[in-house]
């Protein structure tokens, strides 16, 4: 679902690279018939998503609400982008090299989380494993494709001199919506509901590729070489000197660099990261593996044989 967004671009190509061509694709109205990888978008409406096995949302939330449990309803297990379901109770919300066992047990639907929230945790988890998290604090810097195709074009179409920082997320008077996303995600991926952490994000006039500072203190002493050796070794994470949005752009990994002491805190390190505006650009969460997903057979369709898996973009 959302086929013809900035994400449903790039998950559609990977589909097609990774051989995957019992494939439908989904728009709204206004993108329907368009023509992507030598197939015609169709319009998703509640009626088009009954018998389907495996539907990747990457709509905003509102047509997730409406839309996902219509699929689910019809024998599906629905991965859904959006923030529409991340925080509700029992519905996981995955980065598989994280919490990869949480997605087994998914009542149709799974939770891919926001995209800063998914490097971040990919970083933090072998070092809490080793030392234990106190506190976090992050500051974001937020390409202009992870607000939408639109934005970016906008950034493209404008004069370098006009480029500047933007803050173009809801505001409570205190925090910006993505800000208490981050954190409370953060937590729930990590299983830590009481983790210390404060975000402060902001977008900036670049064309794909997050980065962010982060401070860490943690319970236990960690010195700097110890952590680089930890995340050298973990999963989807690569260690570069200096880490940046360009050097990351088109890769599967977060890259992590900058690891040193923090001598403001007790027991604190500092590091820098990025990665790929889009890390569901390597069809996270475990969607397009299927590997362990199928739900128990008196809760699927009994009409869906194989896998036919109709991207709802």
């Amino acid at each position: 679902m959302g086929a013809t967004g900035a994400v449903g671009r790039v998950v559609v190509q990977l589909l097609a690279e990774r051989g995957f061509d019992d494939v439908h694709l989904f728009a709204s109205a206004r993108s329907a018939g368009t023509e992507l990888v030598g197939r015609v978008v169709e319009e998703a409406t509640p009626d088009s998503l009954g018998g389907l096995d495996l539907c990747l949302f990457s709509v905003g939330a509102k047509a997730s609400r409406e839309l996902v449990p219509h699929a689910v309803r019809g024998g599906a297990i629905c991965v859904d982008k959006s923030a529409a379901f991340r925080l509700e109770d029992g519905v996981p919300l995955v980065v598989p090299e994280v919490n990869g066992e949480r997605a087994l047990e998914h009542e149709g639907v799974i939770a891919n989380p926001n995209c800063c929230a998914i490097p971040l945790a990919l970083v933090l988890k072998p070092l809490h494993e080793a030392a234990g998290l106190r506190a976090v604090r992050v500051a974001t810097y937020q390409s202009a494709s992870g607000a939408g195709a639109q934005r970016l074009q906008r950034l493209l179409d404008e004069p370098q001199a006009q480029h500047d920082l933007a803050m173009d997320w809801d505001f409570d008077g205190e925090e910006f919506e993505e800000e208490s996303k981050l954190r409370e995600e953060t937590r729930k991926i990590l299983e830590l509901p009481e983790l210390p952490l404060s975000a402060t994000c902001v977008r900036v006039p670049v064309p794909v590729g997050h980065a962010e500072s982060v401070w860490i203190e943690t319970a236990e002493p960690l010195d700097p070489t110890r952590a680089r050796e930890l995340l050298g070794r973990a999963a989807s994470v690569r260690v570069e000197d200096f880490p940046t949005p360009g050097l990351a752009a088109g890769g599967d990994e977060a890259l992590v660099g900058r690891i040193r002491r923090d001598p403001a805190a007790e027991n604190g390190l500092s590091q820098g990261r990025s990665a790929e505006r889009d890390p569901d650009r390597r069809a996270r969460p475990v969607a397009a593996r299927r590997r362990g997903l199928n739900r128990p057979d008196s809760a699927r369709n009994p009409q869906a044989g194989g896998c036919n898996s109709r991207y709802v973009p």
